[in-house]
């Protein structure tokens, strides 16, 4: 795979000719829409030749929501080891709540494809957000966490599922060794069963890290507990801050490189987002919120409105600003460039792999560069 950056008068004809590929290819690669404008500063991912180049083993791993098309998870299976199906919650008493949408049809799928379906358990509250409550009446409780555990093994069974991911947010930091307790139960029991169990780790650089999204993970405790960890490096950017890259690279290896100090490299799983945000101007404070877009529909709003998309050599992240309607807006995505250099950072310190918030958006220049670069392994059941 070649990564090519659009200049001032290229058309895809013309980059088809200079390449000698075929036009299909760069339209399909890029899921370009007709009539396959292009945008100055676009990176498009062409293939130019055979991959001869020796390639790691990774697993790669991608959250859905029981409502994403059909066409898209079928597109992304093949490139998926684990499937994180999002999500099951529990009630005070430990009871297991479903998703509002039936899931059987997300298990027997990436069951089809060699891909291991895996129940991810979140404390959402009555109103849909994260409880700490919720969490800690759960992990100061045994009874309640073995009727959940119960509850789990018994429709994991039931339901055909692979595995279990503990995605808990907003922990108190007085119930961070209760919380990495509780992990150590599931995974116990769920190991017995034959699952693996992963936990979900927001993006600490060091053990006293202060905010309410991080006392309460212990990253020496939970990389323990867990069979493996996902870092989610991500949200640098987001819906209330100000514009910026999503997952800024120099931000992102501080994760990596902090999170090592604590858990082996080949239980980490370095997190990816597949979207991004654009951010109407000027930008204030408690105000201002951006929208979020898929990295595709960043690229076509660059196109419908003449942007010129430059690239962050600190964030190594694709930006352009636009106006409309009167208004200026700031775009941040995600693109192959920006994607190459987190899989770099995989390569770099030998991590397990990669896991994908979200894909609900098909993203097919990701899947490609991502199986150009390494061997994605299946299954992923090792416990």
């Amino acid at each position: 795979m070649i990564i090519y950056v659009v200049q001032s008068g290229d058309s895809i004809d013309s980059i088809a000719a200079a390449y000698d590929i075929r036009v299909d290819s760069i339209i399909y690669n890029n899921q370009l829409s007709y009539p396959y404008r292009l945008a100055i500063g676009q990176a498009l991912l062409l293939t130019a030749g055979e991959n001869t180049a020796e390639r790691t083993s990774v697993v790669s791993g991608g959250y859905a929501y029981p409502f994403i098309r059909p066409f898209t998870l079928t597109e992304t299976l093949p490139y998926l080891t684990d499937l994180f199906i999002f999500s099951y919650g529990f009630a005070i008493d430990g009871e297991l709540v479903p998703p509002q949408l039936d899931d059987t049809w997300m298990i027997n799928l990436a069951r089809a494809n060699d891909t291991l379906p895996i129940l991810t358990l979140t404390p959402f509250g009555p109103d849909g957000m994260f409880s700490n409550y919720l969490i800690s009446a759960l992990v100061n409780d045994p009874e309640v966490q073995q009727n959940l555990i119960d509850n789990l093994l018994q429709t994991m069974e039931e339901k055909n599922y692979g595995g279990i991911d503990i995605d808990f947010e907003y922990i108190l930091a007085e119930d961070r060794i209760a919380f990495a307790e509780f992990v150590t139960r599931v995974r116990m029991a769920a190991n017995a069963a034959g699952y693996p169990v992963s936990v979900a780790l927001a993006p600490k650089t060091s053990d006293d890290q202060p905010g309410l999204l991080y006392g309460g993970k212990d990253y020496r405790l939970l990389g323990e507990a867990a069979n493996h960890v996902l870092l989610m490096t991500y949200e640098w950017g987001y819906t209330y801050g100000p514009p910026m890259a999503v997952a800024p690279i120099h931000k992102v290896r501080e994760v990596v490189e902090y999170a090592l100090t604590r858990i082996p490299a080949e239980k980490i799983n370095l997190g990816i987002p597949n979207y991004g945000y654009d951010w109407p101007l000027p930008y204030e404070k408690g105000v201002t919120a951006a929208r979020t877009i898929s990295n595709t529909e960043a690229v076509e709003i660059a196109i419908a409105n003449n942007a010129v998309i430059e690239f962050d050599q600190v964030s190594m992240s694709p930006h352009f600003t636009y106006e409309k309607d009167g208004i200026m807006h700031e775009v941040w995505f995600e693109d192959v460039r920006s994607l190459n250099e987190k899989f770099a950072l995989i390569r770099e310190y030998r991590l397990r792999g990669a896991g994908y918030w979200q894909i609900m958006n098909l993203f097919r220049a990701n899947w490609l560069l991502l199986a150009d670069t390494f061997y994605i392994a299946r299954p992923s059941s090792e416990i």
